[in-house]
């Protein structure tokens, strides 16, 4: 479920949309190649994306879906040198990322021990979703993803309330009168909440739901998100510097990208600290001042 860009014919360059903003510096419209790529498929600013304005790209992620469609579906058949299949290869491409995502979360569920009671179903809809991926261009063009994505996204937050209702934190007076920490009841649900610019560093999110949650730009500085469902979330510009990720589920690559941390921000293992977050601990922008201490008064 990782992209292979070696294998692929920059479909990804392609097939997607995008309008000029903060995160694109120029319209493309659907099924026309980037100015910038180049004949052999490659990316022409790849190493300066983010200073040439396209940050947008460098977040981008399809889950191994171009080198599918490419060399599996297709066959190796380039959409340059036989046009023929060039329409046909732009319409089936976001219909096996989807179906490249939901293997991705369902491959994550699959290693996650607290899910093991729906392990058999995370199992089964896995194989569903392999061979709906293998399909020809004709059976792929005419499938129904979004129904498909509601059956599985279904099981999956099942899977999360499994998961999520694991906290075993110890309860402090405040959590137990919430009523959540030690019951084995999941955290607080700010599924699809908007969130943007929230300052949320004294948010208890621990074991909290935020599929979907809009977080563009929001603080979490130093917040613990152990447990945490971030699926979907969009971390645009959040300030993870010291949040503590290592827990979460559901948390791709992508989102960490498009994400602002630092050295002190802890991730799961199998993710990594983008090339672009400095390496050393960035101290906050307003330091807390000290209120001076009030001398006693004498009676």
């Amino acid at each position: 479920m990782h992209a292979d860009c070696e294998r692929c014919f920059g479909l990804c360059c392609v097939v997607p949309a995008f309008a000029a903003s903060s995160d694109f510096a120029i319209d493309k419209p659907a099924g026309r190649a980037c100015p910038n790529l180049r004949s052999d498929h490659r990316c022409g600013i790849h190493r300066d994306l983010r200073e040439r304005g396209f940050a947008g790209c460098t977040v981008f992620d399809c889950f191994g879906a171009g080198q599918q469609v490419a060399q599996i579906t297709y066959r190796g058949r380039d959409w340059r040198t036989d046009p023929e299949v060039a329409a046909g290869m732009f319409e089936v491409f976001p219909v096996v990322r989807q179906l490249h995502e939901l293997l991705w979360y369902l491959a994550e569920a699959l290693a996650l021990e607290p899910a093991e009671p729906l392990h058999a179903e995370l199992a089964a809809a896995r194989a569903v979703t392999e061979g709906l991926a293998d399909g020809d261009p004709s059976s792929l063009a005419a499938l129904d993803v979004p129904a498909h994505r509601r059956s599985v996204n279904e099981l999956l937050l099942r899977a999360s309330e499994q998961i999520r209702s694991r906290t075993g934190r110890p309860a402090t007076d405040r959590r137990a009168r919430a009523g959540r920490a030690g019951t084995g009841r999941a955290g607080v649900d700010r599924r699809g909440a908007e969130l943007i610019g929230a300052d949320l560093r004294r948010a208890d999110l621990v074991g909290a739901n935020l599929r979907g949650a809009y977080l563009i730009g929001a603080d979490l500085r130093g917040v613990d998100l152990t447990l945490a469902d971030l699926t979907g979330a969009d971390l645009r510009g959040a300030d993870l510097r010291g949040a503590d990720l290592t827990g979460s589920i559901f948390l791709t690559q992508a989102q960490v990208d498009a994400a602002v941390g630092d050295a002190r921000t802890a991730l799961p293992a199998a993710l990594r600290h983008p090339t672009h977050w400095p390496r050393r601990p960035v101290p906050p922008a307003h330091p807390p001042r000290h209120r001076p201490t009030r001398a006693r008064r004498r009676s």
